[in-house]
C-alpha cells in the first residue's frame, strides 16, 4: 500500500512538472506571429503616416520681352494730298499691314465724320471734343483722337464683316504697348508731335457737340495743341522707337524718352486693331 501511494505521488509530480514546463514555454497570445484571432493592440491600429507629395519645382518666370522688334510690311504712305490728315493715314497704313484693302480716299470719303467750328455772334470759336469727333477737314483741319477715330474705323471693320475691333486705349506707356502688341506682331496707332517737337498751344475753342465718348462737356474749353501728330508704332530697340510717319514719308526714328515726353503731352493715346 505503502509503495502504491509513493508511485501515485510521484506520477502526480511528474505530471505538475510537465504542465509547469508547458504553461511556461507557451507563447503569449499578444504575439501576433501565433495569435492569429487575437483583439490587435493600439499600436497594431495605429496607421502609418501618408507620405506626401515631392516639392514640386517653382513656377518658371514668364518669357520677358526680348530687347528689340520690328514689325515688317508696313508701307509708308507719303502726307502730301491730305496736309492735316494724319490720323487718316495712320489709320489706313495700320489697316493695310494688318492686311485690309484700305487706303486714305476710301476712308475719307466714307468712315471719317466731319464737324466744322464756326464762330459764335459773341465772337467765341465754337466746335467738337475732338475725341468725339474730327474737327475740321484733313486739309486744314484739327483733327482727332482716338475714341473717335475707332469709333470710325469699327464701321469700315463692320462694313467688310470683319470680326476684329478697334480699340481706344488711354494712359498706357510706349514701353507696355511694346510688351503687349508691338512683339506679338501688332501694329498700334499712337499720337504724339510732327518730328517729335515740343506742343504748345495754338487754338482754343467751346465745346458744342460731345458723343458717348466724349472727355470734355457742353460748355468746356478745348485746346488743340500745335504740332499734334498720328504714327504708327512698329518697332522699339533699347534706345528707340520707331513709327510709321506720314508726314516724313519714311519709318522715323526718335529716342525712347523723348517719344514717351511727346506722347503723354498729347495725352496718352493710342488705338489697337484685334
Amino acid at each position: 500500500m505503502k509503495k502504491y501511494l509513493l508511485a501515485t505521488l510521484s506520477v502526480v509530480l511528474i505530471a505538475a512538472a510537465v504542465i509547469g514546463v508547458l504553461y511556461l514555454t507557451k507563447p503569449a497570445v499578444s504575439d501576433p506571429a501565433v495569435a492569429d484571432n487575437a483583439e490587435p493592440t493600439q499600436q497594431e491600429v495605429t496607421q502609418a503616416p501618408v507620405p506626401t507629395e515631392p516639392p514640386t519645382e517653382p513656377p518658371t518666370e514668364a518669357p520677358t520681352m526680348p530687347p528689340s522688334y520690328m514689325i515688317e510690311g508696313l508701307e509708308v504712305i507719303p502726307q502730301v494730298e491730305f496736309k492735316a490728315g494724319c490720323e487718316t493715314y495712320a489709320c489706313t497704313m495700320l489697316l493695310q499691314t494688318l492686311g485690309y484693302d484700305m487706303d486714305e480716299h476710301l476712308f475719307l470719303d466714307n468712315y471719317l465724320e466731319i464737324r466744322y467750328p464756326t464762330y459764335g455772334d459773341d465772337g467765341q470759336m465754337y466746335g467738337p471734343d475732338m475725341y468725339s469727333s474730327q474737327v475740321g477737314d484733313i486739309y486744314g483741319g484739327w483733327g482727332v483722337y482716338c475714341t473717335a477715330m475707332a469709333k470710325y474705323m469699327n464701321h469700315y471693320l463692320s462694313d467688310v464683316g470683319s470680326e476684329q475691333k478697334a480699340t481706344a486705349i488711354e494712359n498706357v506707356t510706349l514701353d507696355e504697348l511694346c510688351e503687349r502688341y508691338i512683339c506679338k506682331g501688332i501694329p498700334v496707332m499712337i499720337w504724339g508731335t510732327v518730328e517729335m517737337l515740343e506742343p504748345y498751344p495754338r487754338f482754343s475753342w467751346i465745346v458744342n457737340y460731345v458723343d458717348e465718348n466724349a472727355h470734355y462737356q457742353i460748355g468746356d474749353t478745348f485746346t488743340w495743341l500745335q504740332h499734334e501728330h498720328c504714327l504708327v508704332l512698329i518697332g522699339y530697340d533699347e534706345e528707340n522707337y520707331y513709327f510709321g510717319d506720314s508726314c516724313a514719308g519714311k519709318v522715323s526714328v526718335f529716342e525712347r524718352e523723348l517719344s514717351e515726353t511727346r506722347y503723354e503731352q498729347i495725352g496718352m493715346q493710342a488705338i489697337v486693331v484685334m
